[in-house]
């Protein structure tokens, strides 16, 4: 498996990504699905790698600055035939490096509540994210989960937590 920098002209990319954005809005109740479209992916301050195995696209994943020390996960997703592979696990550990590497010590994320989305949550909380109140623009809200990791200034392992 490779993660790269998402080209967002690729078909297999834009598919994949309005699967998520349909998945999501599928999923939650109506005005509780947060995910980025393609322009939201595109936006400054938004980082976006795509995991591949050959030819075949197993998953996104994006990273948003919030602040200089704060940074949000955002659009996670594993084709449905690439579940249950590591991808997903992949994906996070890359998105966790890439936010040590942009000095980021806070990194939190938003999910939904719903039961389709607790292999998610489960993935989180085994690389250490905890529950944490709305953060950013976000408001309480019964159908989202907030989660949120404190992320070392130093280098060590991907997943290493203060």
């Amino acid at each position: 498996m490779r993660i790269v920098a998402g080209d967002f002209d690729h078909p297999n990319v834009r598919a994949l990504i309005e699967t998520h954005a349909a998945t999501a809005r599928a999923q939650t109740a109506r005005g509780s699905a947060h995910s980025l479209d393609r322009s939201g992916l595109r936006a400054p301050g938004v980082s976006f790698w795509t995991a591949w195995d050959g030819e075949a696209l197993l998953g996104i994943g994006a990273l948003r600055r919030l602040s200089p020390e704060h940074a949000e996960i955002k659009s996670m997703h594993t084709a449905e035939t690439a579940r249950g592979k590591g991808v997903g696990a992949a994906m996070l550990a890359h998105i966790v490096a890439a936010a040590r590497e942009q000095g980021v010590t806070r990194l939190s994320l938003e999910t939904g509540s719903w039961d389709y989305f607790e292999p998610a949550r489960r993935l989180y909380r085994k690389y250490g994210f905890t529950p944490c109140p709305p953060f950013a623009d976000y408001a309480p809200d019964p159908n989202s989960v907030f989660m949120t990791m404190a992320l070392e200034r130093t280098a060590g392992s991907e997943m290493d937590t203060q």
